[in-house]
This record gives C-alpha cells, sequence and structure tokens, in this order.
C-alpha cells in the first residue's frame, strides 16, 4: 500500500436507498408514492424508453391512483450539461412536485438527480459539478423524495449519491456528488430490462463488473486520515458491508451475464443481472470506484465518431457518437488492474476467482486482466481503445482528462501519477 496514515480512519459509513425489487415491482409505484405523500410527480425518461411504453403505462397507472404525473422525456442518453440544463430549466417551469419518479437507466436517473437538486436549491449546475471542474458546492436544502426505477441493468445510480454527466465545453465526463442525491427508494423490475439489445445488455453489464472489481480492490478504509464527521464523503473506501455486496455481484454476473447479452429473454438470467447491478450498486456506492471509471469520462467526453451497436435507437433524433459508459469503463480496466495489482493481491485474485472460478492462469498479476479480457470479447465489446477511435496520439489528452477526476483517484489503491494513467492507456490501445 502506498496510503499510510498518521492517524488511520476507524469509522465507514453506508447508504442505501429503500428497496423493492422483482418482476412486476413497477405496479406497485401508486402506492410507494402515496406512502411518500406524492399527489403530483415529475416523471423522467428518454426518448428510447418512452417508445417502449413503459413510462406512459406507469403515468396512466399513477392517475388512476390518484397521483397527477408530468412527463419529462427528452432525458439524453449519455446526459450533457445542456441536456441536463433543459431538463432543469422544464421541471422550474412546471413546478411544483412532491416527488420525482425515474424511469430508465443511468440516462433518466442522472437527470432526475440533477432536476431534483436544481428544483430545491439554488443556483445553476456548474456550481454543483465536482471540483476542478466545477464548484463543487453541496447541496443547502434537502431534495423532493426521488423514486428510481432502472429499466438497464448497469449504472447503478438508483442505488448511487453520484450524477453523471458531460462537460461539453471542456471535452470531460465528470459528476456531481452528495449524499442528498442518493434516490429515497429504488424499484427494480427485471421485466422492465427484457427489451435492452445485446449491445446495451453487454456494455452495461461491464459496468456492474467493474463497480464490484473497483469497489472490491479500492483502498481500505483504513488507510484513509481519521476525519470528523462533518467530513464524510459518501466514498469511504472498501469496508466489510461493501465487499458483501460486490463479492455477490461477482457471483451473479459469473452465472448470467454471458447468458443475458446472448439469450435477452432468459428471465432468469435477466433477474440475476438486474440483482448483480443492484447490489454492485450498494457496494461502489459506498466504497467507491477508482481508475477505470476515472479513465471512462475523458474517454467517453473525447469521442469523435464511435458510435455502439444498439444505442442509435435510443437516441432522439437519430444517433450521435459515444462510447458508452459502461464500455469506456472496460476499455482500460483489464491494464488498471494489472498495474494495482500488487497493492492487494489476494484481492485482485479473489476477485477473479468469483468471476471465472476455472480460470487457467496463476494467481499472479495477469488473472484478473484475463478474465475481464474473456468476458469482454464473449460480449462484443471492442478490442481496446483504437477501436472506438482513439491513437497513441490521444493518450495525453485522455491522461489529462483522467487526472480531473480527483474525487475516483484517491481511492484507487495505490496512488497513480500522469505516466502511470498514460501507461495504462498506451497498453489498453489493443488489448486482444
Amino acid at each position: 500500500m502506498s496510503h499510510h496514515p498518521e492517524h488511520a480512519e476507524s469509522i465507514f459509513t453506508y447508504g442505501a436507498p429503500r428497496l423493492k425489487f422483482g418482476a412486476g415491482a413497477r405496479h406497485e409505484l401508486g402506492h410507494d408514492l402515496a406512502d411518500l405523500g406524492a399527489r403530483r410527480v415529475l416523471l423522467v425518461t428518454d426518448p428510447g424508453v418512452a417508445a417502449t411504453g413503459a413510462p406512459a403505462e406507469v403515468a396512466e397507472a399513477l392517475g388512476r391512483d390518484g397521483i397527477e404525473a408530468v412527463v419529462f422525456d427528452r432525458a439524453r442518453v449519455e446526459p450533457t450539461d445542456a441536456s441536463l440544463a433543459e431538463a432543469v430549466a422544464f421541471a422550474r417551469a412546471e413546478a411544483p412536485f412532491d416527488a420525482v419518479v425515474a424511469i430508465g437507466g443511468g440516462t433518466a436517473i442522472d437527470t432526475a438527480k440533477a432536476v431534483d437538486l436544481l428544483l430545491t436549491n439554488d443556483g445553476e449546475l456548474m456550481d454543483y459539478v465536482n471540483a476542478p471542474v466545477g464548484g463543487g458546492r453541496a447541496p443547502a436544502n434537502a431534495l423532493l423524495p426521488l423514486v428510481a426505477v432502472p429499466t438497464t441493468t448497469g449504472t447503478g445510480s438508483e442505488s448511487t449519491t453520484i450524477c453523471v454527466l458531460d462537460v461539453v465545453s471542456q471535452h470531460v465526463k465528470t459528476g456531481i456528488s452528495h449524499p442528498r442525491l442518493r434516490p429515497t427508494m429504488a424499484v427494480v423490475d427485471p421485466e422492465l430490462t427484457m427489451s435492452q439489445p445485446a449491445g446495451v445488455t453487454a456494455a452495461s453489464g461491464l459496468d456492474i463488473l467493474c463497480h464490484a472489481l473497483e469497489s472490491y480492490t479500492a483502498r481500505p478504509f483504513t488507510s484513509y486520515e481519521a476525519k470528523r464527521a462533518d467530513q464524510r464523503v459518501p466514498y469511504c473506501g472498501s469496508n466489510p458491508i461493501s465487499d458483501l455486496w460486490c463479492e455477490k455481484a461477482l457471483t451473479l454476473m459469473s452465472g448470467s451475464f454471458r447468458t443475458a447479452v446472448l439469450d435477452g429473454g432468459d428471465a432468469h438470467a435477466r433477474t440475476e443481472v438486474a440483482m448483480a447491478a443492484t447490489f454492485a450498486g450498494l457496494g461502489f456506492g459506498n466504497a467507491g470506484v477508482h481508475i477505470p471509471h476515472a479513465n471512462a469520462y475523458p474517454i467517453a467526453g473525447q469521442v469523435r465518431d464511435f458510435r455502439p451497436d444498439g444505442y442509435p435507437v435510443l437516441v432522439e433524433g437519430g444517433d450521435h457518437a459515444m462510447v458508452p459508459h459502461g464500455m469506456a469503463v472496460s476499455l482500460t480496466a483489464p491494464e488498471a488492474f494489472r498495474w494495482t495489482f500488487d497493492a492487494a493481491p489476494e484481492r485482485h485474485v479473489r476477485a477473479a476467482r468469483l468471476l471465472e472460478p476455472a480460470a487457467p492462469e496463476a494467481d499472479g498479476p495477469d488473472l484478473l486482466p484475463a478474465v475481464l479480457t474473456r468476458v469482454m470479447r464473449d460480449v462484443g465489446i471492442p478490442p481496446g481503445l483504437s477501436a472506438v477511435g482513439f491513437g497513441e496520439s490521444d493518450v495525453d489528452a485522455l491522461t489529462e482528462g483522467a487526472l480531473k477526476q480527483e474525487r475516483l483517484l484517491t481511492t484507487a489503491p495505490k496512488a497513480p501519477q500522469a505516466e502511470d494513467l498514460a501507461a495504462i492507456m498506451t497498453a489498453s490501445l489493443d488489448l486482444w
């Protein structure tokens, strides 16, 4: 370990939303919202999810339960500062609301978090974006109840305190992080994930794996300097509770992820992957993620013309260039875990064996990268940064963008320098 505190932390924290999980859980939203005292709600979704009919079905059912639902269906896949500002303007014009409901993947849930934040607190979006990209301001006021209903399996946004966005002018993906952004309730209905295209299932599933792997290998909470109560942040490092969630998520993914990608109609596989997404979200929403996620933000923010399979139908007005978040995270993950191995060898080996118990490689630094690379290849993830349009000439800019993700890099089990991140990026240009 490269973290040696003079006064080691002895306290870890754990937070989670109320959870309702199971087939048909969405049909109980009227009861759940009434229990929260809601009579008028903002329902946030995106055009692709709206086209499935699920948000309209929910809005109609809420109406029958005496709850008015005002629908915003223009959330942008991979939200930007501009798209979030549009959603906030709509919500402020239609206010007041008693609660916010998000139906969709990270697109809808993160948009709903930003809207909720700025319905209840003054200022503008960039005031709250993490420093050094934005002002890093903390919300002064409590937010409205937020009920998150995920339709994809991966982001874990229904469990976390994070809102992720692209800041277009800076060509970087970053976020807003505060405990008040954590949804009040997560309603996870695996039936809503059955229509996910294979490419979306693959990319979002890699996000699940990286949430679990990064949280499990994050620096332990005892490696931080002891904090005052008012200094505590949601990401406290790996700890006994997050470890349990991450281990279970890896076990579930080992058995069902490939099946869910290859046969989207397999209800058992879909349910297990949805459960893994929830569990991994509970893990990383408390322990934190590190280098692969830090690298992913500039990869997504600096994309030029890559268009992934399965995503154009989800984008309003046609397709746009993007590297989906889970894909972007995975592209440097094998090399990142090779680099972090010596900080926590036993955890890297344990994670790899949970994911692939019969992996033929020896218990060393190449084991987890080999296991993860096989999964990526089997589910159709591009074989490295070169395949999504980057080359050696882009490494410096990607590294600069990753270095801006200070909140994430401090969670790594050893502290990366610019040259370390550049070496990881370079080695990730061609993974196989």
